[in-house]
């Protein structure tokens, strides 16, 4: 059977997650799609580098206690040696989840071109690489016969890009636009339940939904990255970071709040991008108050969704989780799938 094997790079709450799933899932897995996963490398900043050509005992890694390394370990070192690990692994798939650089998309970048430099096929949930390089990665991974897959940068697990790319195939997408970042709508959520910002702010902390500084999800940036995404992989476009004009909720007020209330409208986040007349792309991220019969405006709590303007079949929405670590790990999974049919492909047309 059609083995893929694995270098993690990044094993926080993702990676770890997938590995926990190929470990409890392996054999299901490999039956249902014929082909097995096996993690051959790993890094991370704390607990260092481990590569097994063989195949590293992920019950091991599992039972390493608080503050333990890879050191001592066969192939193991304290140290993350990332660069090192890309180039030399063994893999033909590195699973890049590191933290996302919203300047300039170090160190993710780097890790992703030397993977594909090398040959390696890359999947990531990472938005910095795709939104700030992703014409320049995946140029490298056409050069090199690999592929570079990024389904989770967007909606975690919910299929967008591929959605519009497969499902939408043969209808014109004029336009998106979405509830990108589950945080910021938690917190309209319970605004207009009540609460004030930093009171809202505070229970999603509480909750896991935002981080201890909540800047990038409640000022938009986060979803600025997205919307690059979106309109550069949808829409064809050729937009950065500075082409998408970006305002966040904070100044959103509980007066705001019920005058739409009262004018049958309902605060949202949006994040969007469309084609002009002359074939332009504009996008924006910015708080709009959504009549109650929009498509996004009865999206609540921490759901994402976009809605896709199409010339055959009007406005398609598609909903689902943008976080959690089993959900984000579900993309990197549907990630290995698309590698793996590219290839069998690929293969297919090779004899």
């Amino acid at each position: 059977m059609q083995r893929h094997d694995l270098a993690l790079i990044g094993f926080g709450g993702v990676n770890r997650a997938l590995a926990e799933i190929i470990h409890s899932r392996g054999a299901a897995l490999a039956g249902d799609l014929g082909f097995e996963l096996r993690v051959v490398a790993i890094t991370d900043l704390r607990l260092g580098s481990l590569m097994q050509a063989d195949g590293i005992d992920l019950e091991t890694v599992f039972a390493l206690p608080e503050g333990a390394t890879f050191a001592g370990m066969p192939g193991g070192a304290a140290v993350p040696q990332n660069d090192f690990v890309i180039r030399s692994t063994t893999a033909d798939i590195v699973v890049e989840a590191t933290f996302t650089n919203p300047v300039d998309g170090e160190p993710a970048v780097s890790h992703v071109r030397a993977a594909l430099e090398s040959g390696k096929s890359v999947t990531t949930t990472n938005k910095g690489p795709v939104a700030l390089a992703g014409a320049e990665l995946h140029r490298i991974a056409a050069d090199h016969g690999a592929r570079f897959e990024h389904e989770g940068a967007v909606m975690s697990g919910t299929p967008v890009l591929r959605f519009a790319s497969d499902m939408l195939r043969g209808s014109r997408v004029s336009g998106v636009e979405g509830i990108l970042n589950g945080t910021s709508n938690f917190v309209l959520g319970r605004m207009e339940a009540g609460a004030t910002l930093a009171e809202a702010v505070a229970e999603a902390q509480a909750l896991g939904y935002a981080e201890a500084d909540p800047t990038a999800d409640i000022e938009g940036s986060d979803v600025q990255l997205k919307v690059v995404i979106l309109a550069n992989q949808v829409l064809g476009a050729r937009i950065t970071t500075a082409d998408v004009v970006r305002r966040g909720i904070s100044a959103i007020t509980a007066e705001d709040i019920a005058a739409a209330a009262a004018e049958g409208r309902r605060w949202k986040l949006i994040g969007s991008a469309s084609r002009t007349a002359d074939g332009d792309v504009v996008a924006s991220v910015e708080p709009v108050a959504l009549p109650l019969t929009h498509p996004l405006a009865g999206v609540s709590g921490a759901t994402n969704a976009v809605s896709f303007d199409t010339d055959l079949l009007g406005a398609v929405t598609v909903s689902g989780p943008g976080a959690g670590r089993v959900e984000t790990a579900y993309a990197l999974l549907s990630d290995i799938i698309a590698i793996d049919a590219h290839q069998r492909a690929a293969a297919e047309t090779a004899r």
